[in-house]
């Protein structure tokens, strides 16, 4: 479990300095997410790695909860990622109920780079933020054709995390599978190590 433990310890290192990455440029282009928007959350298929998931799925076994959640997930049959609070009836409203343990695609989505075919950098922007501030997404876009503002490359952020662990960062899933795999692994290493932090099981 040390491995684990240790492993955890490094990827909130680098959550760190993605949220710092990210909500610099962000917030340098007005490109902030919709206050109480739930439009990315309320979607099961958004991928993640259950290395994204790890630093979560250890506080649930610190805090007893494991097994549970594990089950729910089990059972869970949800149209939004199953840690979503949502706030409206229709889902639209909501806010994240593991804020300081959000996986690395929840800290660089909203506003952010990615490169086109050609290789070129270009902008994500989701609709809600297009649609709230069309002035200030038309303006990040033409300082990015001009070299004048280039924004942060979500593939860079991924690899920053996938290089941590190749088994568990490599792999991209839907959010719920991929906290269901990841608690899996801790409950297995945790039965067969008989709860001893050797740092071998793991």
């Amino acid at each position: 479990m040390n491995r684990l433990r240790e492993l955890s310890s490094q990827v909130m290192d680098v959550y760190q300095l993605l949220s710092q990455e990210f909500s610099a440029f962000q917030k340098s282009q007005s490109l902030h997410c919709v206050e109480k928007c739930g439009a990315c959350c309320n979607k099961p298929d958004i991928e993640v790695s259950p290395l994204e998931m790890l630093p979560y799925a250890l506080h649930l076994f610190d805090t007893g909860m494991a097994e549970q959640v594990f089950d729910e997930l089990d059972n869970y049959n949800g149209f939004a990622c199953k840690q979503y609070q949502r706030t409206s009836l229709d889902g639209n409203e909501g806010y994240c109920g593991i804020y300081e343990y959000r996986p690395g695609i929840c800290r660089m989505f909203g506003a952010a780079g990615y490169a086109t075919k050609s290789g070129e950098a270009t902008l994500s922007v989701c609709k809600p933020i297009k649609q709230a501030v069309p002035e200030k997404y038309a303006a990040s876009l033409i300082a990015i054709q001009t070299n004048t503002h280039q924004p942060p490359m979500i593939a860079q952020g991924r690899q920053k995390l996938a290089q941590l662990d190749y088994e568990l960062g490599e792999k991209l899933m839907p959010i719920n599978e991929a906290l269901r795999f990841v608690l899996e692994k801790i409950l297995t290493v945790s039965y067969y190590s008989s709860d001893i932090d050797d740092g071998v099981a793991a």
